[in-house]
């Protein structure tokens, strides 16, 4: 099979291109029209065998993760999606395994509305490639620059499965079959928070993905923002943003997967006191539990506080390729 025949055959759809897609895959570049008056929204994330996922993954797993791993940065900035390019590096082109992958990628874009309309694919370690594109109203984005004292912190859905799935499978630690089977579907079909993200417009001051691991991630709205949180580590422990698996941990591990596990996929962000049931109602109508974790505070850095509000030393470091 040569490589326009296997874009044609697993990448390149027929029927009209969808709303915001003028030109898609079939020509050397896609031609997208955001809606008037909207802001541009891209990002790119990259999957590498071996580093990001194991050789025997489900091909449709792969696919679903590839694309909602980007999808996650539009939620994260309140953008609805546009549209997505692939650049794929095969080391054979397997008929089995680009049918189940062209599957899950496809599964998710069309329940998300976001059309593949490009890329390139060659031959090479097995490497992907995603560009997604989105927009969002000017003022409306959901910047990691904008938390401000006062303001609190929560997370959406649970967080530290995938993180629990992967030190399963590296043997690091033992999980009974049920439990690894749940927590690997947290790690490899990850749910990108798109349609809370929307609900976020208006209502949080700053916002980020949570994809190397929560204080990682809450640290770089820390930073961007110029103040500080504590956190409450049994709010953490006590709430829904914690499974029943991973509560059933030990407690180092538990705090370890949730706090710096990565590959979570959920949405971190803040929004004033005030807000706060205009927040969980935005949260009900985007059908996505949420859960708060503390308070953001003027005084830079990330504390975390026990039961009784005392600081803990905890040593955690989120995920870093070059770490």
């Amino acid at each position: 099979m040569g490589e326009f025949e296997l874009i044609r055959h697993y990448f390149q759809r027929t029927g009209p291109h969808p709303p915001g897609v003028v030109l898609g895959v079939g020509d050397d570049c896609a031609l997208l029209q955001p809606d008037p008056g909207q802001r541009l929204a891209v990002s790119t994330d990259m999957l590498v065998e071996g580093r990001h996922f194991f050789a025997d993954v489900d091909p449709v797993a792969l696919g679903h993760k590839a694309l909602a791993v980007n999808l996650s940065d539009l939620a994260a900035m309140g953008a609805r999606p546009l549209g997505f390019t692939l650049a794929l590096a095969l080391p054979r082109a397997d008929a089995t395994w680009l049918a189940g992958f062209s599957a899950g990628l496809f599964a998710l874009a069309d329940a998300a509305g976001c059309p593949l309309v490009g890329g390139d694919t060659t031959q090479g370690p097995l490497n992907l490639s995603i560009t997604v594109f989105g927009q969002v109203p000017p003022g409306q984005e959901l910047r990691r620059s904008g938390a401000r004292a006062g303001d609190e912190v929560w997370v959406s859905g649970q967080l530290g499965d995938a993180r629990l799935a992967l030190e399963a499978l590296l043997g690091e630690i033992e999980l009974a079959p049920e439990r690894l089977a749940r927590a690997r579907q947290r790690l490899e079909r990850p749910t990108p928070r798109l349609a809370l993200g929307l609900e976020l417009r208006g209502l949080a001051s700053a916002a980020a993905d949570v994809s190397d691991g929560l204080c990682g991630d809450l640290g770089h709205i820390l930073a961007a923002s110029g103040v500080g949180a504590d956190l409450e580590v049994g709010a953490l422990l006590g709430s829904d943003a914690i499974s029943a698996d991973l509560r059933a941990q030990p407690r180092e591990r538990a705090l370890r997967c949730a706090l710096a596990g990565g590959d979570d996929y959920e949405l971190v962000f803040t929004a004033p006191a005030a807000a706060r049931e205009a927040l969980l109602q935005a949260a009900r109508a985007a059908a996505t539990p949420v859960s708060c974790l503390g308070r953001i505070s003027a005084e830079p850095g990330l504390r975390w506080r026990n039961e009784s509000g005392q600081p803990l030393d905890l040593a955690l470091a989120s995920f870093d390729h070059f770490a």
